[in-house]
């Protein structure tokens, strides 16, 4: 009897770290999507911005590399509480 009990604690940790792997990378491949699609429209727009002012490019281009910069911060961080949650 004791085997038994053992062996379905055993299967429900065996459930719990699958499902938390599955999370977490799902987690960590929504938060890579999303800052590639975030990069490339800061980008094209900013691009498009400089096409249409050029006198402006040195601005446009200060503002892109902050907001890029923001945005892999914020990927960052979510990477890491992904990887955290996988470890919990």
């Amino acid at each position: 009897m004791f085997m038994l009990q053992e062996a379905a604690a055993n299967a429900a940790e065996v459930a719990k770290n699958t499902n938390a792997l599955l999370g977490a990378g799902i987690g960590m491949g929504l938060a890579i999507i999303g800052a590639g699609i975030g990069i490339g429209r800061i980008g094209g727009q900013a691009t498009e911005a400089m096409a249409r002012q050029p006198e402006a490019a040195g601005d446009i281009r200060g503002a892109m590399i902050l907001t890029a910069a923001l945005i892999e911060g914020a990927t960052l961080a979510a990477l890491v509480f992904a990887l955290l949650f996988k470890v919990l």
